[in-house]
């Protein structure tokens, strides 16, 4: 098992799907980092009220060997720009009394933090396979509904001048009836916050049993739309409560299109087969 390098960003973008539990040790860990890395794991779990096999099974849920693991990166992110980072998470907020420029501030330091989050979990080897598995396609079709159709239009927007076939679907129907017709040759890129509707999981399984390959780009690591998924492309969600709506999401989101889109691009002018050129010239 690969140990993760980071302990309090991992539980910040995990947060959500925590049980009530499981967020009893998260608030733990993060309101007191410099305690825990004194302390045994029987004392862990005696202030906070659990067994000490739930403090073992969280770390291991957090991607490390055990609690010992878990110790020694926390230690090294307390002295660390992260541990800034959780406090601010803390300060972003909004509150009542908060004027014009208190939120401003707070939704911009939000999204900037969210953008950070994001790109310490990323995996950036199924980024390449992402990029490679679109090269190698004959269409590619994106599918979201909500915030998340709103990305997937922005997608087929940039793709329009890459020289691959792309649509962009909103609609649920036509989602399904769509994804059925896809063929091995072809990608479906379905994008959705949770990761967890059983409306949008039934467009995946319409591209699969097509035989399309399938990419996914969602917040939640844990889902049934990401297991069956050949590439998760994970973001982070801001861990803001009492938001109607993660609008922060949806900026990474759009901005983890652009980076597939350019690496696209670029792997494209390596290969002499830029279309953009070709636009061009038509104008020249």
């Amino acid at each position: 098992m690969e140990q993760p390098q980071q302990c309090m960003t991992r539980i910040q973008s995990f947060y959500p799907e925590f049980s009530e539990t499981e967020k009893k040790i998260a608030n733990y860990i993060l309101q007191f980092p410099e305690k825990m890395i004194h302390q045994p794991i029987t004392q862990v779990a005696e202030d906070i009220g659990v067994a000490t096999s739930t403090i073992f099974r969280f770390c291991r849920k957090m991607g490390f060997k055990g609690y010992q693991a878990m110790k020694i990166v926390l230690a090294s992110e307390i002295a660390s720009p992260i541990r800034e980072m959780v406090q601010e998470k803390i300060q972003e907020k909004i509150q009542e009394q908060d004027n014009e420029r208190a939120i401003t501030e707070k939704i911009f330091h939000t999204s900037i933090r969210t953008f950070k989050d994001t790109i310490q979990t990323m995996d950036f080897s199924l980024i390449k396979k992402a990029v490679k598995t679109i090269l190698n396609a004959e269409r590619v079709e994106f599918y979201g509904t909500g915030s998340s159709g709103i990305v997937a239009l922005d997608a087929h927007h940039k793709f329009i001048g890459s020289g691959i076939s792309t649509v962009a679907y909103t609609d649920l129907y036509l989602q399904q009836r769509a994804a059925s017709q896809l063929t091995e040759k072809d990608v479906a890129v379905i994008i959705s916050d949770s990761g967890a509707s059983a409306e949008t999981l039934s467009v995946l399984d319409a591209a699969k049993e097509a035989g399309a390959k399938t990419i996914v780009i969602t917040n939640l690591a844990r889902s049934p739309l990401n297991k069956k998924a050949d590439i998760l492309l994970r973001t982070v969600t801001s861990g803001i409560e009492n938001r109607s709506e993660d609008v922060f999401s949806r900026i990474v989101q759009l901005s983890l299109i652009d980076a597939i889109y350019t690496n696209v691009m670029k792997a494209q002018k390596s290969t002499a087969k830029n279309p953009i050129e070709k636009i061009k010239k038509m104008f020249e």
